[in-house]
């Protein structure tokens, strides 16, 4: 009994001292990640890499290194990585079929990075889901949008991949309608000359772009105006806000009245 009490002591101390060693080794492995990860986001940055390459190579470095300081600390308790890896090999079928979504992801996370839809900062609007917003991560599996009410939209890469989208910030400029009604009594000539004065007066209307006021359509009970001019992706909606009332303020004052819609009833 007590060779065997001295059996399993030395058994039971042999394996503390691995597992209280295996923790030394995970939390300096730990640190390791952490300093490789940061001094990569560093040399990534002093290379003028874009925001979401580097934010897409940190998250498949961390992924990586993780999965490798794994297999080392089961190595150490005596698990062959030569087997894990035939074993996972052998089982590569079913495991594919698991996690076909997953490596969809990753394979548009790549194809986003390589092609460039879009990058960190640009507002988009992707139609499978119909979400849009601003563009803030692009990590390995998944895409984070930040909307105008400033929520968080997780969106996985294959559907980004896979469909369309549209890229609303990636020109410089973006053209602005506004469609003004006015009554056929109207004064037609001085209500166009009013609205571009409107625009000419706005300090953020782009000025080598076309301004322009036309008849859009003749509706049944008004004349449609349509006020176009461009401004600057970051001035787009401030700018819009500010000419829609110009518009108003300028006809009002010219006494030019804006039309609404009305339904005529004849009563025989």
């Amino acid at each position: 009994m007590n060779e065997i009490w001295n059996q399993i002591s030395e058994k039971a101390l042999g394996l503390g001292m691995r597992v209280l060693l295996a923790v030394v080794f995970f939390l300096i492995g730990v640190q390791l990640i952490k300093v490789i990860r940061k001094v990569v986001k560093k040399s990534m940055s002093r290379a003028n890499a874009e925001i979401g390459a580097i934010q897409f190579a940190d998250s498949f470095i961390k992924a990586s290194l993780y999965v490798l300081l794994v297999m080392m600390l089961a190595s150490s308790f005596g698990l062959d990585a030569a087997s894990i890896v035939a074993v996972l090999g052998s089982a590569g079928v079913a495991i594919g079929l698991a996690v076909q979504g997953s490596l969809s992801n990753l394979a548009g996370g790549v194809l986003i990075l390589a092609l460039k839809p879009f990058k960190v900062g640009d507002y988009i609007k992707e139609s499978y889901s119909g979400q849009e917003g601003t563009v803030t991560e692009i990590q390995i599996f998944y895409t984070k949008l930040l909307t105008p009410d400033n929520q968080t939209v997780i969106l996985p890469n294959g559907n980004l991949a896979n469909n369309s989208l549209v890229n609303v910030t990636m020109q410089k400029s973006r053209r602005m309608d506004i469609k003004v009604r006015i009554s056929y009594e109207a004064d037609l000539r001085d209500a166009k000359e009013t609205l571009l004065q409107v625009l000419a007066e706005d300090p953020a209307v782009e000025e080598e772009m076309d301004k322009m006021v036309f008849v859009d359509e003749l509706a049944s009970s008004c004349v449609v105006l349509n006020v176009r001019c461009w401004f600057r992706q970051e001035d787009f909606w401030q700018g819009k806000w500010r000419v829609a009332e110009n518009c108003k303020l300028a006809l009002d004052a010219k006494g030019i009245k804006i039309a609404h819609e009305q339904l005529d009833v004849h009563v025989n």
